[in-house]
């Protein structure tokens, strides 16, 4: 409990100032709180940790909310016009708090966390929730995209090891692939939504590539033309998937765990998917490591998408929305649900209680939380990622050359700056 003392302090000292207010959160009290319906924590775990919260906490009721990813931004911005009738506490990805921030979405936390120890908790884990010199809320989702593998369709190829470079990823596929073990060896997803921002921004970091280059958009060259060529290569070649340029990350998650793929990119909670009977056909059969790197320029790659837990600006129950969030933030709570998201807090892998059974994961974890490559943070992001999923998604569909839309996109995304 060191870890979350200052924290806590903060929130006592809110706290007193509600009840002078005369709205002690031991009155009756309700909170709307917004969430995702994929990846991460499951709807059940969060329902688990709030009626937790509520017992703690006696007249508190929280009516938590889910959603998939994709109707998260719309759903926060929209809140803002409902004011106290909307959301008190939303989850949010690392790409929102430029533009929450300068729209005045969100509630600046900085003076409630003066008393904690920022260096307990990673600092990727910090940027989700960081803008402009102040903090925005807590992170809550430390997560990166890892490379798993089935290890009974490498052991049959006579692969010994997981591949270490995207290019080590290709040879291994054709290898299976010709081998017949496997018709489409490598699943991804790369749908014309963030998910494909995701992978693309993960083999960018790999090729060493760059966004913007003196405030200008430099998609089509370097790295990131590397790694669009990449993925329309792994398609055209017939290693991927063709329904990948269809697939969010629930999808990748079925596809590998009816054993009908050798690789899979995804995030941290397909592990534990993966390995559940209920789940999976392929339990006892999968290996994670670190995204891959490309020889002589990276050793693996990873992209930072962790999220955060922020009060809504229309709140008129800031306090008690920030006492929920710590509850839910905090180092007990996120080490006994740490199976579908792994904690933010640097001393939980040393917890038996968070390693135990994962230890694979946490092995990868350790390599690649280190190396989370944001994506561009901008005000204007959700404008420029649909430009980007929109020409990466011509790429893959043959509609143009990876040079061609990548330039498109460029072009596109010079206007919005």
């Amino acid at each position: 409990m060191i870890a979350m003392s200052g924290i806590h302090k903060s929130v006592l000292a809110g706290l007193a100032m509600t009840a002078l207010a005369g709205l002690s959160p031991a009155a009756a009290e309700t909170l709307n709180a917004l969430f995702m319906a994929q990846a991460a924590y499951s709807d059940a775990d969060v329902k688990a940790m709030t009626a937790a919260f509520e017992k703690e906490n006696p007249g508190v009721t929280v009516n938590a909310e889910f959603v998939p990813y994709e109707a998260l931004y719309d759903k926060i911005v929209a809140s803002k016009a409902a004011g106290g009738a909307g959301y008190d506490v939303v989850l949010y990805d690392v790409i929102w708090p430029a533009a929450f921030a300068q729209n005045g979405v969100l509630v600046d936390v900085t003076d409630r966390l003066k008393d904690l120890d920022r260096s307990q908790v990673f600092d990727g884990a910090w940027a989700t929730v960081n803008y402009d010199g102040k903090t925005y809320g807590m992170p809550w989702i430390l997560d990166t995209k890892y490379l798993f593998y089935n290890t009974e369709i490498l052991e049959k190829a006579g692969i010994a090891t997981p591949p270490k470079t995207w290019d080590e990823l290709a040879t291994d596929a054709k290898i299976i692939k010709d081998k017949g073990l496997v018709q489409y060896p490598i699943v991804w997803s790369w749908s014309q939504a963030e998910a494909v921002i995701c992978d693309y921004v993960t083999l960018t970091a790999a090729y060493g590539g760059k966004f913007f280059e003196a405030d200008k958009p430099v998609f089509d060259k370097g790295g990131s033309l590397d790694a669009v060529t990449y993925m329309a290569d792994s398609l055209k070649n017939g290693l991927s998937n063709p329904n990948s340029k269809e697939y969010l990350e629930e999808d990748v998650r079925k596809v590998f765990s009816a054993g009908d793929a050798a690789f899979a990119l995804n995030w941290t909670y397909m592990y534990a998917k993966a390995n559940d009977p209920a789940e999976s056909k392929v339990v006892g059969k999968v290996g994670v490591v670190p995204a891959p790197g490309v020889e002589g320029k990276s050793t693996a790659s990873g992209v930072n998408g962790s999220m955060g837990l922020g009060i809504t600006a229309g709140s008129t129950k800031p306090d008690l929305a920030w006492k929920y969030i710590v509850y839910l933030t905090s180092k007990p709570v996120q080490n006994q649900y740490a199976k579908l998201s792994l904690p933010i807090w640097k001393a939980s892998y040393s917890d038996p209680a968070v390693t135990k059974g994962q230890e694979a994961l946490v092995k990868a974890a350790d390599v690649s939380i280190g190396l989370m490559t944001p994506r561009p943070t901008v005000a204007s992001y959700q404008e420029l990622s649909t430009i980007l999923q929109a020409q990466i998604q011509n790429a893959l569909a043959g509609k143009a050359s990876p040079a061609d839309a990548l330039a498109a996109a460029a072009k596109d995304a010079a206007r919005i700056r």
